[in-house]
Protein backbone atom coordinates (compact mmCIF):
# COMPACT_ATOMS: atom_id res chain seq x y z
CA UNK A 1 0.00 0.00 0.00
CA UNK A 2 1.28 3.23 -0.66
CA UNK A 3 -0.12 6.92 0.38
CA UNK A 4 -1.09 9.20 -2.15
CA UNK A 5 -3.00 13.15 -2.00
CA UNK A 6 -5.90 14.02 -4.03
CA UNK A 7 -5.82 16.84 -5.78
CA UNK A 8 -7.71 18.70 -2.91
CA UNK A 9 -5.76 17.68 -0.61
CA UNK A 10 -7.09 14.41 1.42
CA UNK A 11 -4.73 11.48 1.71
CA UNK A 12 -5.31 8.25 0.02
CA UNK A 13 -3.29 5.03 0.60
CA UNK A 14 -4.14 2.70 -2.40
CA UNK A 15 -3.00 -1.19 -3.17
CA UNK A 16 0.14 -0.57 -5.56
CA UNK A 17 -0.15 -3.84 -7.14
CA UNK A 18 -3.39 -2.70 -8.46
CA UNK A 19 -2.08 0.34 -10.54
CA UNK A 20 -1.43 -0.07 -14.41
CA UNK A 21 -0.47 3.38 -15.34
CA UNK A 22 0.70 6.50 -14.10
CA UNK A 23 0.63 9.66 -16.65
CA UNK A 24 1.34 13.15 -16.30
CA UNK A 25 -1.11 15.20 -18.76
CA UNK A 26 -0.36 17.81 -16.91
CA UNK A 27 -1.51 16.77 -13.32
CA UNK A 28 -0.78 13.05 -12.11
CA UNK A 29 -3.39 10.45 -12.98
CA UNK A 30 -3.16 6.99 -11.12
CA UNK A 31 -5.58 4.44 -13.14
CA UNK A 32 -5.77 1.16 -11.00
CA UNK A 33 -6.36 -2.31 -13.03
CA UNK A 34 -10.01 -2.06 -11.95
CA UNK A 35 -10.20 0.93 -14.49
CA UNK A 36 -11.04 3.76 -11.74
CA UNK A 37 -8.82 6.65 -12.13
CA UNK A 38 -7.55 8.61 -9.38
CA UNK A 39 -5.76 12.36 -9.31
CA UNK A 40 -2.82 12.87 -7.61
CA UNK A 41 -1.16 15.81 -6.50
CA UNK A 42 2.75 13.91 -6.17
CA UNK A 43 4.80 13.57 -9.94
CA UNK A 44 4.72 10.60 -11.13
CA UNK A 45 8.57 9.87 -10.30
CA UNK A 46 7.25 10.36 -6.47
CA UNK A 47 4.58 7.73 -7.09
CA UNK A 48 7.16 5.17 -8.53
CA UNK A 49 10.23 5.53 -5.94
CA UNK A 50 7.07 5.05 -3.51
CA UNK A 51 5.70 1.98 -5.43
CA UNK A 52 9.54 0.52 -5.48
CA UNK A 53 10.19 1.02 -2.04
CA UNK A 54 7.03 -0.75 -1.38
CA UNK A 55 7.56 -3.69 -3.30
CA UNK A 56 10.65 -3.78 -1.63
CA UNK A 57 9.48 -3.70 1.35
CA UNK A 58 7.32 -7.64 0.63
CA UNK A 59 10.01 -8.70 -1.18
CA UNK A 60 8.88 -8.93 -4.86
CA UNK A 61 12.15 -6.96 -5.59
CA UNK A 62 14.45 -9.07 -4.50
CA UNK A 63 12.92 -12.05 -6.22
CA UNK A 64 12.96 -10.56 -9.64
CA UNK A 65 16.27 -9.78 -8.86
CA UNK A 66 17.73 -12.74 -7.83
CA UNK A 67 15.50 -14.95 -10.25
CA UNK A 68 17.38 -12.61 -12.90
CA UNK A 69 20.45 -12.80 -11.66
CA UNK A 70 20.23 -17.04 -12.04
CA UNK A 71 18.11 -17.25 -14.82
CA UNK A 72 18.98 -14.47 -16.86
CA UNK A 73 16.15 -11.87 -17.80
CA UNK A 74 12.67 -12.76 -19.30
CA UNK A 75 12.07 -12.23 -22.58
Amino acid sequence: MIEMTRLNGTKLIINALLIETIEEVPDTVITLTTGKKILASEPAAVLIDRIRQHLREIGLVASIVRSEQTEGPSS
